[in-house]
């Protein structure tokens, strides 16, 4: 049976047109899904019993179950959901003592294989997720950071399991439900999609009526470094990568993330700082600074303190904005690249 919480505005017009209902349903019944995040036509109480019997013989809520949820010392809030299939998906809520973000997945698994990330290693690749599934993680964390925080989720991060612009058709209707003002309401500015670098993905993201922040995973300061960790440098070359970069349309108010996880005695010395230094000039960014967390799936080292303010020191006395993530949710695998979907054996 078809989703009802799948469905764009557009296509509940049509919907509504089909059953030969007034036009203003739905809008309502849009208001209901997306601003209220209900979960059942029943609680529709505006909508005629007779047009919400129609829905109900037509169209399902996506199966969404919250089993379990893991509190960080740091108040980072790690929850793990069931899908309809019997597979799992993590989703964080980061609270960084600021603000709080929500940190969205896409994929169960993820099939672009970085070494140093947990998805790949533990979950391997299942499939992409919903529409429905992908807003119904942003209405959880939404809910209960109202809850747990008083606080209103205004920020959203896709960096959470799954290559996001690998999914590009799901992530693009939910991104405009997300940012539509009688949906969710979230700002373009308060929103940013992370990718391992499909070139065609950005070309896409940089396509969309209103892109939201974009964030890269570089991760390598030249080809034989990156393709080493991260396979999608065979397909995407470095080089075409940052000529993409260079060359896109975005936002004079904006700049792309470019996101280097540091790997101690792999790509985080002051060598490589030079390098990558000049690899990304010409790119208008920012760089965000990640030092690796550490996973069971992986025997890769955390870089030392002195070699990440090294790193750092250099890009700012190169006139480049750098900044170094805190880590957030680490006790409880919550953090970059530790994803990995603790019921990663179900549904198999």
């Amino acid at each position: 049976m078809k989703k009802i919480d799948c469905l764009s505005a557009l296509e509940l017009d049509d919907v509504i047109k089909s059953f030969n209902e007034q036009s203003f349903r739905s809008k309502q019944i849009y208001n209901w899904l997306y601003h209220n995040n209900v979960t059942s036509f029943d609680m529709m109480t505006n909508i005629p019993s007779s047009l919400r019997e129609k829905l109900a013989k037509e169209y399902q809520f996506t199966y969404f179950e919250e089993v379990k949820r893991l509190t960080s010392s740091d108040g980072s809030i790690k929850f793990l959901f069931k899908l309809e299939d019997n597979q799992h998906i993590e989703s964080v809520l980061l609270s960084d003592g600021n603000r709080i973000s929500g940190c969205i997945s896409t994929q169960i698994g993820c099939r672009m294989g970085c070494k140093f990330c947990a998805t790949a290693a533990a979950v391997g690749f299942k499939r992409n997720l919903t529409v429905g599934e992908i807003l119904n993680q942003v209405a959880v964390l939404r809910k209960s950071a109202e809850e747990l925080f008083d606080e209103k989720l205004l920020n959203l991060v896709f960096m959470g399991m799954g290559e996001p612009l690998d999914n590009f058709e799901n992530l693009k209707k939910a991104l405009e439900i997300l940012l539509d003002d009688n949906a969710f309401g979230f700002s373009h500015r308060k929103i940013t999609v992370s990718t391992s670098g499909l070139i065609d993905g950005i070309k896409d993201f940089f396509a969309m009526e209103t892109p939201v922040n974009l964030a890269v995973s570089i991760n390598g300061p030249n080809q034989h470094i990156r393709q080493e960790i991260m396979p999608i440098s065979y397909k995407y070359p470095l080089k075409d990568l940052i000529n993409t970069l260079k060359n896109v349309e975005i936002d004079k108010r904006k700049r792309i993330t470019l996101e280097y996880v540091l790997l101690g005695g792999i790509n985080d010395s002051l060598s490589h700082a030079k390098e990558f230094c000049q690899l990304i000039k010409g790119v208008k960014a920012k760089v965000n600074l990640i030092s690796f967390n550490g996973s069971p799936f992986s025997t890769f080292k955390t870089p030392s303190e002195e070699n990440v303010l090294q790193f750092q020191e250099y890009l700012i006395n190169n006139n480049i904005t750098v900044f170094i993530r805190k880590k957030l949710g680490q006790d409880i695998s919550g953090a970059c690249g530790q994803l990995a979907a603790e019921y990663k054996g179900a549904g198999r």
